[in-house]
């Protein structure tokens, strides 16, 4: 790993898991200091979290964490759903080579058998996780756009905006599994809207599948201890949510 990414992932974490707070101004040097880097790799790391909007710059230079409000979180969750529905909508529309759809109707299996799996439900919500993120990244794939894949991945940078950023918080909750199961019935219809070239169904599902996530955020406001579960919450200002 170089020295650029390794500056980059240990600085992301830092800011994800608190150790940097929401407002703190981040400056280049006490970075250099913290991490024991040249100045180089810093520098990198603070322009590439300001453009996944975890750093905001300041006006006399420097950078400042991000602060975000449920508002914030909505909109990114919004965002990043009008770019999946487009994904979905390009896959059904210009066709899906059939290596390509088999390894999505694997991936829809596998979250069927973790599902329905003899499991402890924490078990069952990590393999969702892991299933989960691959579907999504074969829908991009699928649609065939370089342009779109990059714009996602920008909008899903966010850990509250990703496709299972809020699946975590819900695992201690009475009604876990029902909401696994209605994501789960939207994966199928996705897929089979792609696989009948249904372009207007495939988008219109897709952004439905991630208007779920407004629910689960819901749910997850309503219980700190499930908050708790969520990377980057930290970043959340709860006194105006």
């Amino acid at each position: 790993m170089s020295q650029t990414v390794d500056t980059l992932l240990k600085l992301r974490e830092l800011i994800l898991n608190g150790e940097l707070a929401p407002g703190q101004r981040v400056s280049e040097l006490t970075m250099v200091d913290r991490l024991g880097v040249s100045r180089t790799p810093v520098r990198a790391a603070l322009v590439r979290l300001e453009s996944e909007g975890l750093l905001e710059p300041l006006a006399q230079g420097g950078h400042a964490v991000a602060r975000f409000t449920e508002q914030d979180l909505r909109d990114a969750i919004e965002v990043r759903g009008v770019l999946e529905g487009l994904a979905a909508n390009f896959a059904a529309r210009r066709g899906a080579e059939s290596q390509a759809l088999d390894a999505l109707r694997a991936c829809v299996d596998a979250i069927d058998a973790a599902l329905g799996a003899d499991a402890p439900i924490l078990e069952r919500f990590s393999q969702y996780v892991a299933l989960n993120e691959r579907f999504h990244g074969y829908i991009v794939d699928l649609a065939g756009s370089p342009l779109l894949k990059r714009q996602l991945a920008r909008a899903s940078a966010l850990p509250f905006a990703s496709p299972s950023g809020f699946v975590m918080a819900q695992a201690a909750t009475p009604e876990a599994m029902a909401v696994l199961a209605t994501a789960q019935a939207q994966h199928r219809a996705v897929l089979e809207a792609i696989e009948d070239r249904d372009g207007g169904r495939a988008e219109a599902v897709m952004r439905e599948h991630a208007r779920l996530a407004h629910q689960n955020l819901r749910r997850a406001l309503r219980n700190r201890a499930a908050m708790g579960q969520l990377r980057g919450a930290a970043l959340i200002d709860f006194e105006t949510t």
